[in-house]
């Protein structure tokens, strides 16, 4: 189904302000302005499992996420799905089209009950024009971005499964977490894309991580981080 077919599918939301106001790239505006915004954005509902857009289809709007979850892949040649990213609310998606209409490289998809909101590349052009400090926060954003891809490509080449594993967990945590218990937002099918293995070896390696006195499995998708340091130091 063509993302337009999958947007009128859908239908829009009957607010924005929501979207707008929780946007790192937005909410350092002023009311004016965020009610500005407001009259530009559209708002758009999905199930689990439906997709926002798939590779091939055009890249013409400013896709952010609302309230549930995306997950962003691609896939092989071969139909080897490769888990690129996990968009949360507040998250943004189809950045490209901020400088050009171009076309998806990947797959969007609604892990849960998703709203989002999408800007159009016309609509956003003039925004920026008209407010600077966005063009910042988007340039913040794709910076983190870069950072994050360059740090996962490290990961791959250097580290084992185990470490990238322990690494995942420890990112998870964050700071401030003093119950130190982490809740997987995928799959471990999606786990396994992406840190680059098979789903039977992430359930082989939590155990071991737990046969280690590092990690305690409460359920099958919550987990306490026993031994932060030594997890971080396989």
């Amino acid at each position: 189904m063509s993302n337009e077919n999958q947007l009128k599918k859908n239908g829009c939301s009957p607010s924005h302000q929501g979207c707008v106001s929780m946007v790192p790239i937005f909410n350092h505006l002023d009311e004016v302005q965020m009610e500005e915004i407001m009259q530009t954005v559209q708002s758009y509902s999905f199930k689990k499992g439906e997709l926002i857009y798939r590779a091939g289809d055009t890249s013409n709007v400013l896709t952010i996420v609302n309230k549930g979850s995306l997950r962003i892949y691609r896939l092989s040649e071969s139909g080897k799905e490769q888990l690129v990213r996990v968009l949360k609310p507040g998250a943004f998606t189809g950045e490209l089209a901020l400088f050009n209409e171009t076309v998806h490289e990947n797959y969007a998809e609604a892990m849960e009950e998703t709203s989002v909101c999408q800007i159009t590349r016309e609509s956003l052009e003039k925004l920026l024009i008209k407010y600077p400090s966005i063009s910042l926060k988007i340039l913040q954003a794709l910076s983190t971005r870069v950072d994050e891809s360059e740090h996962q490509a490290t990961q791959f080449s250097t580290e084992s499964t185990e470490q990238r594993l322990a690494s995942y967990l420890v990112d998870l945590l964050g700071e401030g977490n003093e119950s130190m218990i982490v809740t997987l937002p995928m799959t471990k099918k999606d786990l396994a894309s992406y840190i680059g293995t098979t789903p039977e070896t992430v359930s082989r390696k939590l155990k071991e991580l737990e046969d280690m006195k590092l990690i305690k499995r409460i359920s099958s998708s919550r987990i306490k981080i026993l031994d932060e340091d030594n997890l971080l130091f396989l």
